[in-house]
């Protein structure tokens, strides 16, 4: 069975939980008894039944009607199981956000067509974060069809500005697909609507399937990012293959140190293995022990030609002002920073990059971040993992970034 990861994106009451609510009743994955104790849920509280309720998870978010952190939910489809990451939508919650859709390898944002909701900054803020996390696929459901009246006019309108801002902000456009659905009535989710003949492309789900697959590596070279040493022995590390492959017979150093290793024993799932891949985690015995920090280090090819360094051209998205002692954190190491040059700032509403350095809250720029020490990095989409940061400002969590240039 492939496991999908879904983060699911949008505004507050554009119906993220009602979506995956009555996703989950009409694929058979949940029970009768979570199906019954939210209608219990709904009657107590005077509503109609709200499918939104299966997948809430606290007492409070039921009576304030709004998702209040970050909530998994599994639906299974034929050999597929989608594992949907409802986060937050409203704008102090933006952290759970970020924490959620990090571990997605595609996205699902709701737009509501409702006359009161539609299109908001925070829609596109989430579309924006998502694009700097990674996600590089997006489903766009447009829901609520039935307060439309089923109007194609009005799928159309919202389609086509988010056509064109998922394009500004870097979405390849073969990577987008839009959806009229409505949550609440069903429609759309596992089949077309008879309401809507317009619409010929499939349902939901099935473009969930089609848009939502395992993205490929992005580069085949080795490196291994280290996270310490087992039993205070450096002659023993443990660390995870981000990308290409290890075995015995590699030559390799580590950085920042550049000391070179002669490996003697690769540990991985607890058996001696002769070679080792990407995502596996490891353990590695090796000839001497390495003199400087092991954690954030990382291991390379004998011969390669990447570098440490204090300078990286970045995009940053803050949380809030920045006004106290500036630290990011990368590769699991805290490295203070010397000086942030806001290049230019990013205008949420149109994703379009204008002149300026005036940053605000909930807001993105295009940033030289200078470090006090040289540390390894990669560039985000060379090893994602060694080119994400988050940034704090006087130890508070203050944003995140991705490394774009290491210089």
């Amino acid at each position: 069975m492939i496991i999908r990861r879904v983060t699911l994106l949008g505004h507050k009451d554009h119906g993220k939980s009602t979506l995956i609510g009555n996703l989950s009743i009409l694929t058979g994955s949940v029970t009768e008894a979570r199906i019954n104790d939210a209608k219990k849920t709904s009657e107590k509280l005077g509503l109609k039944f709200e499918p939104g309720f299966i997948l809430d998870s606290f007492y409070e978010e039921r009576e304030e009607g709004m998702t209040i952190d970050t909530t998994r939910a599994q639906v299974k489809y034929g050999e597929d199981a989608f594992e949907f990451i409802d986060v937050p939508g409203h704008e102090e919650l933006t952290k759970n956000m970020i924490s959620g859709a990090s571990y997605a390898d595609a996205a699902l944002l709701m737009v509501s067509t409702k006359e009161d909701e539609g299109i908001k900054t925070q829609t596109k803020r989430h579309l924006f974060i998502a694009k700097m996390l990674g996600i590089e696929r997006v489903v766009v459901a447009i829901n609520k069809m039935d307060l439309a009246q089923y109007k194609k006019e009005k799928f159309n309108e919202i389609k086509d500005e988010l056509s064109e801002y998922l394009t500004n902000i870097g979405f390849n456009e073969k990577n987008i697909a839009f959806v009229p659905i409505s949550a609440y009535t069903g429609e759309g989710l596992t089949k077309n609507s008879a309401n809507m003949p317009w619409y010929k492309d499939g349902s939901l789900i099935e473009m969930l399937v089609k848009f939502s697959g395992k993205k490929k590596a992005s580069s085949d070279e080795l490196v291994v990012l280290l996270q310490g040493e087992l039993g205070g022995d450096k002659k023993i590390l443990t660390g995870k293959v981000l990308s290409g492959s290890l075995s015995l017979s590699s030559k390799v150093k580590i950085l920042p140190s550049n000391e070179e290793l002669s490996i003697k024993q690769i540990v991985v799932r607890g058996k001696n293995v002769k070679k080792a891949v990407k995502d596996e985690n490891i353990a590695l015995s090796i000839e001497d022990e390495v003199s400087g920090k092991i954690r954030g280090s990382v291991l390379l090819d004998k011969d390669s030609n990447k570098k440490i360094s204090r300078e990286i051209q970045t995009t940053i998205f803050f949380l809030r002002n920045m006004n106290g002692r500036v630290s990011i954190l990368i590769n699991g190491s805290r490295i203070n920073c010397k000086s942030i040059q806001i290049n230019k700032v990013i205008d949420i509403k149109t994703g379009k990059e204008v002149r300026g350095s005036n940053i605000k809250p909930l807001g993105a720029a295009k940033a030289l971040i200078k470090l006090e020490n040289k540390i390894f990095m990669e560039r985000f989409n060379s090893v994602p993992e060694l080119g994400r940061f988050a940034i704090y400002d006087n130890d508070k969590f203050s944003g995140i970034g991705i490394v774009e240039v290491v210089k």
